[in-house]
């Protein structure tokens, strides 16, 4: 009687799999999720310009035109990513914009809660470790560009 519920589970198992088996559907949707949600924080920062940013920056004694870094990281690495064009690099990009946001706001929060018990820092570990994700996997089949060496 037990073998033929493992049998059972087994073949559960293996149907889901078989359903479930679809590798570039899995990587436009984290393409979609990783570069759709950025791209909230970047068009923030269009919306409400780069001062915030700059001010940060000088107050690190560093200078305020890299500022417009983050155009690049939030906004133009996540149309590409959402694209499946230059995903890489892209994905790259937006995991080193993750590192510098840490470490210019982050570092204090990381061993931190928030009010709601989640970590202070989880959504800059979310868009680091997705983008390191992406970088390995690439844009897959779904993409506008035709050519795989430019997804």
């Amino acid at each position: 009687m037990m073998f033929l519920d493992i049998h059972r589970g087994y073949k559960v198992v293996n149907l889901l799999n078989r359903l479930l088996s679809h590798e570039d559907a899995g990587r436009l949707l984290l393409r979609l999720s990783v570069g759709g949600l950025m791209l909230f924080h970047g068009m923030s920062k269009l919306m409400t310009g780069a001062s915030g940013i700059k001010a940060l920056l000088a107050s690190y004694g560093l200078p305020e035109f890299i500022a417009y870094g983050t155009i690049l990281g939030e906004v133009v690495a996540p149309i590409f990513i959402i694209l499946g064009i230059l995903t890489r690099p892209s994905a790259l990009l937006v995991s080193f914009t993750m590192v510098v946001a840490w470490l210019m706001i982050g570092l204090d929060k990381t061993f931190v809660l928030d009010k709601t018990g989640a970590w202070a820092i989880e959504s800059i570990v979310y868009f680091f470790l997705s983008g390191i994700a992406l970088a390995f996997l690439g844009a897959g089949k779904y993409s506008i560009i035709k050519n795989p060496n430019w997804r």
